[in-house]
């Protein structure tokens, strides 16, 4: 299938691992130019020519800036004035007992995982508005639906998103401009990876992960981390001229986490 993203300009935040860096290959592989986005520009730099070792002929492009800020956000808005294609993919996550999770936390989290995706979606869609046409999307996560008991400060974060995303798909309504949010489910990210290892004490990684679904996410119907590819093949569909009826909606890709049919 041809999703028609050859040639736009897209820029995926966080991309430098994980879910971004699975939908910035996949982008890449569709033909769009893609401008992969991380703290570092060591990292950005190994992500890019990571990139170009799957698909050598897309256009590829990074910069390095932490968007979790303001000073960060507009660094990459200086680098990059526009793009058809926003996925704001960049967030935080931590585990934490509520009592224990102080002001500064909240508001860290809050600014990273929710004003990152305001302040870019609020420059971008400018130039969007000029075309008639563009695509926003929020990385969001089951958490946005079933806050995690664990990491509340997290779950509130998730939640905002969808909000936010459906707020700025109504300020666009009858235009060509389609704002979505992603609910993706526990995946094994480089995050993913790192929360095993601590909160799994160094233990066999299988064992955890059946654990952890039958006692932390007992509703999932999969029973397993999802990959961050499978989450990067919604991205991607969303990202694309054909899913051009799709706008304001929270779409899942959860394994099935959530129980109730809407």
């Amino acid at each position: 299938m041809d999703l028609q993203l050859a040639g736009k300009k897209v820029l995926v935040t966080g991309s430098t691992a994980g879910i971004g860096f699975a939908t910035a290959s996949a982008l890449a592989a569709e033909g769009a130019s893609v401008v992969v986005n991380g703290r570092t520009q060591e990292r950005v730099d190994a992500a890019v020519g990571n990139i170009r070792k799957l698909h050598p002929k897309p256009e590829l492009s990074g910069v390095a800036s932490d968007v979790s800020n303001a000073a960060g956000c507009a660094k990459l808005i200086t680098a990059l004035a526009r793009v058809d294609i926003l996925v704001n993919n960049m967030g935080i996550f931590e585990p934490k007992p509520f009592e224990q999770i102080p002001d500064q936390d909240w508001f860290r989290f809050f600014e990273a995982n929710v004003m990152s995706g305001v302040r870019l979606s609020r420059h971008y869609l400018s130039g969007m508005r000029e075309k008639n046409w563009g695509r926003i999307l929020f990385v969001s996560s089951e958490s946005a639906v079933q806050i995690p008991a664990e990491m509340i400060h997290y779950g509130m974060t998730k939640t905002a998103q969808v909000a936010v995303a459906r707020g700025i798909a109504e300020t666009v309504a009858g235009t060509g401009i389609t704002v979505n949010s992603v609910l993706a489910g526990p995946t094994r990210s480089e995050g993913v990876e790192t929360f095993i290892a601590q909160v799994g004490a160094g233990g066999d990684s299988a064992a955890f992960e059946a654990e952890f679904f039958k006692t932390v996410r007992p509703t999932s119907l999969l029973k397993r981390f999802e990959t961050v590819e499978e989450v990067a093949n919604m991205i991607v569909y969303l990202a694309s001229p054909l899913a051009s009826a799709t706008t304001g909606s929270a779409l899942r890709v959860e394994g099935g986490v959530v129980r109730a049919i809407l």
